[in-house]
């Protein structure tokens, strides 16, 4: 059989998502996502214009060929654009193959190493009650690890808390699962590195006095420090015994990261913003890192991270895969195969959709006892529907950004 049909799109039930759909001549069907949070219409473009046009005719079988295809024959490579189209490509194919062998993905890739995927929560609170509620909360909801992200005294909105979403006028609405807000320019929030460094080692000591020392803690420094801050950071929570410090610093200047290593213990977790094992390459092999934080959404599909996975394992490096509520459903999907199948599962983000994103994408993934399974529905698991689809066109949205008390623009 050879593609007969390559749609996108586009829809936003609780955020927007993009989503590409293929049609193979047998009538079979595949999704992959493509979204890019705050610049889903480049990737829209992109597909449809570029990448939709070369896969009609093409062989659905050939899974590794049409992907070094799409990334070599366009000579302009990497990005998160391109990553991100090359990906839902990536994705669709898998689907479609696994539908054929009547396979769910995983056992595609080698079966299952594990019964299901430890995965985190993200727990946060402006001041400590709320952040005590919070962890309880999602104790209950069965997570058996939890992120910490908590507000800074003097700082009005950062990144990560839940309920900022009622301060910025949009109640009802968890901050932290959809900080990109609808309007035609990003907000601003404020930021002070200074004021974070003092506060936050307290958190964590309140918090494990609170919840005992066997809950596994993360926490995302959002790639707002310096290196000798990173530094400082993972040297004072080093008591705390977390289970990663995420994105330290800014993870382009990687040379940097030897010098937050030389300093702590502290496991460090990077990549959520990478796009090509050409990222992670030298980070890995000077073992800078504990865990890779590639998403397949935005690394190139299934294929890419599972090779650069593979590496990693040389090193006894681990995953730890984006899953945010702007990874939809299918590249959620996509991350449990993978990480069900390979040896060097770390953790898995789990943070989840809201009510009318799980009609949207009809899903047979399950959670249960602080574990995810992908299911055993052939292909990924995941079916669009597209009437539902259909309810919700996009809407502009963009991430926020940070300026610091002088109006300096900061990492945010």
């Amino acid at each position: 059989m050879t593609i007969d049909k390559a749609e996108v799109i586009v829809t936003s039930p609780d955020r927007n998502f993009v989503t590409l759909k293929i049609t193979t001549a047998g009538g079979l069907t595949g999704i992959g996502d493509a979204t890019l949070n705050g610049r889903e219409l480049a990737v829209v473009s992109y597909l449809s214009d570029h990448v939709a046009p070369l896969l009609i005719g093409a062989d659905e079988d050939r899974i590794e060929d049409t992907w070094q295809f799409l990334y070599r024959s366009a000579y302009w490579r990497r990005g998160p654009v391109t990553m991100a189209a090359i990906a839902a490509v990536d994705m669709a194919l898998w689907d479609i193959k696994g539908k054929k062998a009547g396979m769910p993905v995983y056992q595609l890739l080698g079966g299952a190493s594990r019964t299901g995927l430890l995965a985190y929560g993200h727990a946060s609170g402006k001041e400590l009650p709320e952040l005590f509620d919070s962890v309880r909360a999602h104790l209950e909801q069965g997570y058996r690890a939890i992120r910490i992200q908590t507000g800074v005294p003097g700082l009005k909105a950062i990144y990560g808390i839940a309920s900022q979403g009622a301060d910025q006028g949009e109640p009802g609405v968890r901050y932290d699962h959809e900080p990109a807000r609808r309007g035609a320019h990003p907000v601003q929030e404020d930021w002070d590195t200074r004021a974070y460094l003092r506060h936050l080692p307290g958190v964590f000591e309140q918090v494990r006095n609170e919840f005992g020392a066997e809950l596994p803690l993360l926490h995302d420094g959002h790639h707002r420090m310096t290196p000798i801050q990173a530094a400082k950071l993972g040297k004072e929570l080093e008591p705390y015994d977390l289970f990663w410090l995420e994105d330290c610093t800014p993870a382009e200047n990687q040379e940097a990261l030897r010098l937050v290593r030389s300093h702590t213990t502290t496991p460090l977790a990077i990549g959520e913003i990478f796009n090509t094992i050409w990222d992670f390459k030298d980070i890995i092999r000077e073992q800078l890192i504990d865990y890779v934080r590639g998403a397949v959404t935005h690394m190139g599909g299934i294929s890419p991270l599972r090779k650069t996975l593979e590496y990693a394992a040389m090193y006894q490096i681990k995953s730890g895969m984006h899953g945010p509520t702007d990874v939809s459903p299918v590249g959620m999907a996509a991350a449990m195969h993978l990480g069900l199948s390979i040896h060097n599962f770390g953790i898995q983000e789990y943070m989840q959709h809201g009510g009318r994103t799980n009609q949207v994408f009809e899903q047979s993934f399950t959670w249960q006892n602080g574990l995810l399974h992908p299911g055993e529905a052939p292909g990924l698991g995941i079916e669009l529907n597209v009437d539902e689809a259909g309810k919700y066109p996009y809407e502009q949205a963009y991430l926020p950004y940070n300026r610091l008390a002088d109006g300096t623009v900061h990492d945010w």
